[in-house]
Order: C-alpha cells, then sequence, then structure tokens
C-alpha cells in the first residue's frame, strides 16, 4: 500500500538523523480520528542529493494521485537546507499541483513573509509541530478545510507528546549519530541563539524519559548526542541521566552534551569523574569572553567560573571537551576576540570552534543591526560580511584562520608541531600572522 503521508527532510550528512520528523510521526495516532501513523512514512535525504533524484523519489513513493485521498509531504526546513528544498518543492509543484505540500522547522518559523519556498507550499506550521502537524494533516484529508495558510503551533505539554525514539530503525542505531532531548527550550536570552525567543526550558518526565533510553540501549544504541540546550541547568535531572549511563558502561558508549561553562557544582564533577576516556564529550559555548559584548548580546556568563570549570575539566576528567566562540558579535575587534581566543587556548580545551556570527531568522540579534553597522549575507546561513568593528577583508582574513584552525588544530593531527607554531605571547596572533 502506498503512503498517503510522507515527512522529509534533507539532512546536512546521512549521519544525521532527523529527531523533529521522528516526533511527528510518533504523533501521527495522537487525537482522534485516522490512525494516520499507518498511512505516513518517513524519507530523509542528503542536501547532496541532486533535486531531481529527491522528486523523482518522493513522487515513485506516493505513487499515482488518487482521486478520493489527498496525498501530503511535510517538509523540515532548516537553515543549512533551505535553498535545496525550495527547489525540490517548486518541482514538485510543478509535476503535481495537487499534492499538498505544509512546511516547518525553524527556517521558516520566523520572518517567513516572502520567502520564496513559503509562497510555494501550500501550508506552513510554526514553531512546535508535534500536535498541529496531524491536526492539519487529518483536516485535509477529512475536513473541514483549513482556512489559514500560516498556521501557529500548538504548545503541548511535553507529557502530551509521545517520544519518538521507538522511531529510530535498527540501520539508524548501527550507523546514525542518535538525537535525544531530556528538555526542552531554554531560560537564556542570548541574542544570536533562536532559544532566545524561549520562555523557560520544559523537562520531560525523567522516568518516562529514561525508560526511553533503556529501550533505545537495549537495542544496541551506544551513540547518544543531546540536543537539550542546557544540559547542567537541572543539577538533579543531569545526575539522573549520567547515573544511568555509568550503570551502562561498555567500551563503546559514547555520549554528547551541551553545557553551561559557568554552572559546575561539586557534585556534578564528581559524577563526570566518575567516567572513563572516550565516553563523555561536552560541548561549552564561550561564544566571547568580552564582557561589553556580553551584556550587549544579553549573555549571562561569569567568565572567572566558566575559566575554572574548563580547567578542572581538562585536568581533572576524562571528557573531550569541543569549546565555542563566535567572531563578529556587535563591538567586537579582532583584538578583542584575539584577547578571549588566547584565554581559552591557555585552558587546554581539546578543541576550539571558531564560528562565524549568522543572523538567525526571528532571532534579536538583529536590533544591532544599525548601530553596529553589521552587514550579513541576504541568502543561507546569512553569515554576517563585515561590521564597524571588523571590516570584510578582516572579516575574510578570520574565516581563512578559521578553515586552518580546524585543519592544523582541531584536527589533532600536530599535536607536537602547534605550540611551535603558538609559541608567542599571543597564539591567536601567531596563528593569524601564520
Amino acid at each position: 500500500m502506498k503512503p498517503a503521508i510522507i515527512l522529509c527532510t534533507l539532512n546536512a550528512k546521512y549521519i544525521h538523523a532527523s529527531l523533529g520528523l521522528r516526533y511527528l510521526l510518533a504523533n501521527m495516532a495522537r487525537h482522534g480520528g485516522e490512525d494516520l501513523r499507518a498511512t505516513t512514512v518517513l524519507r530523509e535525504f542528503t542536501s547532496a542529493r541532486p533535486v531531481a533524484d529527491i522528486v523523482d523519489a518522493l513522487l515513485a513513493e506516493l505513487g499515482e494521485p488518487e482521486p478520493d485521498a489527498r496525498q501530503i509531504i511535510g517538509f523540515g526546513v532548516y537553515i543549512w537546507n533551505v535553498r535545496q528544498t525550495t527547489e525540490v518543492v517548486r518541482q514538485l509543484k510543478t509535476r503535481r499541483p495537487a499534492l499538498k505540500i505544509i512546511l516547518g522547522g525553524p527556517e521558516v518559523s520566523h520572518e517567513w513573509e516572502g520567502q520564496e519556498i513559503v509562497q510555494l507550499a501550500d501550508h506552513l506550521i510554526t514553531g512546535w509541530g508535534d500536535v498541529s502537524f496531524p491536526k492539519l494533516c487529518r483536516a485535509l484529508r477529512h475536513g473541514p478545510q483549513p482556512l489559514m495558510k500560516v498556521i501557529p503551533g500548538e504548545q503541548a505539554g511535553l507529557d502530551e507528546i509521545n517520544l519518538p525514539y521507538a522511531e529510530y530503525s535498527a540501520d539508524d542505531l548501527a550507523h546514525r549519530l542518535l538525537y535525544v532531548e531530556a528538555s526542552r527550550g531554554c531560560p537564556f536570552k542570548c541574542e544570536f541563539c533562536l532559544s532566545a525567543l524561549d520562555k523557560t526550558a520544559w523537562a520531560f518526565d525523567p522516568a518516562q524519559f529514561l525508560a526511553a533510553l533503556d529501550g533505545l540501549y537495549q537495542r544496541g544504541a551506544r551513540n547518544f548526542k543531546f540536543v537539550d540546550r542546557t544540559f547542567n541547568l537541572k543539577i538533579d535531572s543531569s545526575l539522573q541521566i549520567l547515573e544511568f549511563f555509568l550503570e551502562h558502561l561498555t567500551p563503546d558508549l559514547f555520549l554528547h552534551f551541551e553545557v553551561i561553562p559557568d554552572h559546575l557544582p561539586d557534585r556534578l564533577k564528581e559524577m563526570i569523574a566518575r567516567f572513563p576516556p572516550g565516553v563523555l564529550q561536552f560541548e561549552i559555548g564561550i561564544q566571547t569572553f568580552n564582557p561589553e559584548v556580553q551584556q550587549r548580546i544579553s549573555r549571562r556568563q561569569d567568565n572567572e567560573k566558566s575559566c575554572a570549570n574548563v580547567d578542572w575539566l581538562v585536568n581533572h576528567s576524562h571528557a573531550h571537551l569541543h569549546t565555542d566562540l563566535i567572531f563578529g558579535l556587535p563591538g567586537e575587534t579582532l583584538e578583542s576576540f584575539g584577547e578571549g581566543f588566547d584565554r581559552l587556548y591557555a585552558l587546554g580545551a581539546d578543541e576550539i570552534q571558531l564560528g562565524v556570527l549568522k543572523r538567525l531568522r526571528g532571532t534579536p540579534i538583529a536590533r544591532h543591526s544599525e548601530k553596529y553597522g553589521m552587514i550579513y549575507d541576504a541568502q543561507a546561513p546569512y553569515t554576517v560580511l563585515q561590521t564597524s568593528a571588523v571590516d570584510a577583508a578582516a572579516m575574510q582574513r578570520f574565516t581563512r584562520l578559521a578553515r586552518y584552525w580546524d585543519l592544523l588544530a582541531n584536527s589533532g593531527r600536530f599535536k607536537q608541531s602547534l605550540p611551535l607554531l603558538l609559541a608567542s605571547p599571543s597564539p591567536f596572533a601567531a596563528f593569524l600572522a601564520f
């Protein structure tokens, strides 16, 4: 039997598996009426695949148009796939005009007016889609027909949402990163991040979440990437999750968490110290050490505590530390960024990821554009091209530096040579000169 509904997205790489679409799939049977789960399939492609191939595959999956039922494709749209997805939608609507196309995802949830992909599609759900997408599909198939093209997503309680982890296939478990989340949202208001629009963070029921983790583990899952913005926000919850994995330690277990740099109480340190090498990876978003810039972008961060915690993790734990800095923030100069880099480099983290600011749709960072001369690329991923503090040539120079930093430093291939290359009062200045 051919499906009536396809959930689709274009991932950056095959190894990525869409958590958002699996949430939608898991919730297609809820909220009364037809069991849409039985007639819904999930199909993922990579953004490198030719658009014509993707369109052919989707139409072949649906089969011939059905006169008695509406066929629907829902697309997850992100900053990394919006260009290719727009072309897929254009060709689908050209070849099968009656096909209903529904969009969702962060790239089309804000500032969607004028977006070509929104104009091409039939409906757009902004924000959360767990409840709203099944409701819209049911209305399209059985009526009454929805009157609005743009539908604000209904933010249901987390206890009303089916967890998605049973939707990971055996192939997913064997070959792909498994994304999981113990909570949604973020209480912080960093203006470059879409989470600045959240009012708070919401936690899933701990017992239900741990049971789902155990289900994945029993099926053979050993690679877990937590997408929580603030894994260590609520320490009791963090400890429960880490205790679960300590009880299930295997040589091939790997866990990735994003942690707040200035919030690492002793009882969490004690738990982290119990993990052997190769299991824990922490992504630590420093972003900037400049207090004026931090205040300007509403980022609350105790720099002294952050440094002390990174230093502790380097010297007293086996966690692999992936730290982040962002270049191009309003008012940040090349010199002040370099000072922050030198401070972070001295702590000895395993990786320093050098990112360039992107103006994500809907983020409050836009309020600084005029005052600080922020000029962004009009095309995704909307990278800053210059600011009043950093001209275009310096921005391009930094982009090259970031690429070579990945090749020489983050690759881990030059552990003996790199310290010689960076042996100067300022490692950043030395690498920039190199």
